[in-house]
């Protein structure tokens, strides 16, 4: 999946679902995505996914699909402020952004984790590269995002 889309955090194979055929050896596949880029929230649109994240402007969101439920139990509400304590957008010569909340949504085929950050730290084309860092659990993991490639219909969406 090209543009806005993730992958396999911490790099790997492009792509790929939850078939929860992970085990404690072999983790289940997660899928990571930039949730408020304008082609994702068109494509869930066109897709009549009523189970997309509900999002509002002033926020990017990031996205974590396929979180094991073993690694998401417990008070949803606990579990989402340790999270937040957990997580950071990273640009290159500028401090991190924290999320300011963090939603714990419960689906069939596991948990979605969506980080929120504040738009008012603006992200622009001069930043060429943010990583996404996060723990939930005991799985910490890292993606990048080119900011390059995040532009849709000549503007940079996220």
């Amino acid at each position: 999946m090209g543009g806005p889309g993730g992958g396999y955090p911490g790099g790997g194979q492009r792509g790929g679902t939850n078939d929860g055929t992970g085990t404690d050896n072999e983790p289940a596949p997660l899928k990571l995505r930039w949730e408020s880029a304008l082609p994702i929230r068109a494509a869930e649109l066109k897709a009549r996914d009523t189970s997309a994240p509900t999002l509002d402007a002033d926020h990017y969101a990031i996205a974590v699909y396929g979180v094991p439920s073993r690694m998401a139990s417990g008070d949803s509400k606990s579990l989402a402020n340790q999270l937040k304590k957990q997580a950071a957008i990273k640009r290159d010569g500028k401090k991190d952004l924290k999320p300011s909340s963090v939603d714990v949504l419960q689906r069939d085929d596991g948990h979605v984790i969506v980080y929120l950050f504040p738009r008012s730290k603006e992200i622009t084309r001069q930043d060429k590269r943010v990583e996404f860092d996060a723990k939930i659990g005991r799985l910490q993991f890292a993606q990048s995002f080119y900011v390059d490639d995040m532009n849709y219909q000549g503007r940079l969406e996220l």
